[in-house]
């Protein structure tokens, strides 16, 4: 392409601007549009005719009645807008420049060193498709019993270091498993693969609502959902619905969160052999559900439930392995958390705090989270010197995993010492915060 012809490289004072960084890494294309239109010139006619999109598509994005989600139109405004691979969480695109020709002088021919060598010798993934079309996959029991091991050492992981790193793999395992279904096979191996499929959709989204990406995750739920249904897998069902129940709490859709939840128990009833264990799971999401809304009775209805259906486990029972997580801690700190929502933050804190005390050290992200939800009941009760401890706490675990849900819920913290600003302890845990987690955009705070 002549270089007249090339799209009008973006102002690196945008590409380094916080909002901007932000906005992209949300995929929030009202702000990228609006903001590539009064920060570099690019009005909305050019950009539809840049990233091959009508003009009318554009004002509704801008507009906030319309959302961009395939993959495809991602890649299509990354590539006409000159918007670097990395910043939108894709692959670094063919026109960027690359790493070698950074330099500014001319430097002398160097051998490659080994590992270079190794990743330039590395088929792309166009070679590992077609590959994949000329060979047959033979599949048995023990496969599909790898495929859900890997499964299970991603939630560890997931748990521990959060889901961002992770989701690469994941989605290319998801892309490699949905294409083996295109294959005929014996049902018991074609079903065993639909429900592997679901779960790592499921997974998927789950990455993207710990990252705040909501429609994201909302996108591969739904897929999760999908795949569950093709083999009338009720119990995955239920459990994808629970997933966008709690979702739906942090969007502020308390409605859609109890509808979504029903939705689940009604699956988990109607399925063949349910157990305790994921019956008081999903009794507590309910909680959250009625917490959120201010119902105060169906709160503690639901929670009694939960902790009903929790007495009648037996260790003989066949949980799936997604509800083994659902534990007696986490029924503890869950009732806390319910009571927290309700506003009852003196019957939420010791639960809290004891379920907090006896967790395992190696679940950073929950133990963050968890230690927010005690610092946000004991600040309720007006204990600010514990609070800003406490949430201290919860910055040191959220500074070894990768999740914006837990950063987002310090941040939220942080507004509401507004009080309090100028005492000692509140300075001290903004200092910390403004250390530990990087600064979002639009916000005179961390």
């Amino acid at each position: 392409m002549p270089d007249a012809d090339r799209p009008q490289e973006l102002p690196a004072r945008l590409l380094t601007d916080p909002e901007m960084i932000h906005a992209c890494r949300v995929r929030d294309f009202a702000k990228v549009f609006r903001l590539v239109k009064t920060r570099a010139g690019i009005y909305p006619s050019m950009i539809a005719r840049r990233c091959d999109l009508t003009p009318s598509r554009v004002g509704e994005v801008i507009a906030g009645r319309r959302q961009l989600l395939h993959m495809d139109v991602i890649e299509r405004i990354s590539d006409g807008l000159r918007i670097p691979g990395d910043m939108l969480g894709l692959a670094r695109r063919p026109w960027e420049t690359p790493q070698a020709l950074t330099v500014t002088e001319r430097a002398a021919p160097q051998v490659a060193e080994p590992e270079d060598r190794s990743l330039a010798s590395l088929p792309g993934p166009d070679v590992d498709s077609i590959l994949a079309l000329a060979t047959r996959t033979n599949l048995s029991a023990a496969t599909l019993e790898a495929f859900r091991s890997s499964i299970k050492d991603y939630w560890r992981r997931d748990d521990q270091h959060g889901g961002e790193a992770l989701r690469p793999a994941v989605v290319g395992q998801l892309r490699y498993v949905v294409g083996l279904l295109k294959e005929s096979r014996p049902p018991s191996i074609q079903h065993g693969l639909y429900g592997i499929a679901a779960e790592l959709a499921r997974l998927t989204g789950w990455t993207y609502f710990d990252s705040r990406q909501y429609n994201q995750a909302r996108t591969y739920f739904t897929e999760a959902l999908q795949l569950a249904k093709e083999i009338d897998d009720r119990h995955t069902m239920a459990n994808v619905l629970a997933c966008m129940s709690l979702q739906a709490t942090y969007q502020d859709k308390p409605a859609d969160s109890l509808a979504l939840v029903t939705a689940a128990q009604d699956q988990a009833r109607s399925a063949f052999g349910t157990t305790p264990r994921v019956l008081s799971m999903l009794s507590m999401r309910e909680a959250f559900a009625h917490a959120t809304l201010g119902s105060r009775t169906a709160t503690h209805q639901a929670i009694g439930e939960a902790h009903r259906h929790f007495e009648q486990i037996q260790a003989s029972d066949p949980d799936p392995s997604w509800v083994t997580y659902f534990d007696e801690l986490k029924l503890i700190v869950d009732t806390g958390i319910a009571h927290g929502r309700l506003g009852e933050a003196a019957t939420a804190e010791p639960l809290i705090a004891d379920a907090l005390r006896r967790e395992a050290r190696t679940n950073q992200r929950g133990r963050a989270f968890h230690a927010f939800w005690l610092a946000r009941t004991q600040l309720d009760q007006g204990k600010v010197d514990q609070a800003c401890s406490t949430a201290t706490q919860a910055l040191e675990s959220a500074s070894v995993v990768a999740s914006e849900r837990v950063s987002g819920h310090l941040r939220e913290f942080y507004d509401q010492l507004a009080p309090h600003r100028q005492e000692p302890v509140t300075l001290a845990f903004e200092a910390r915060l403004r250390a530990v987690l990087p600064p979002v955009s639009g916000s005179l705070h961390p």
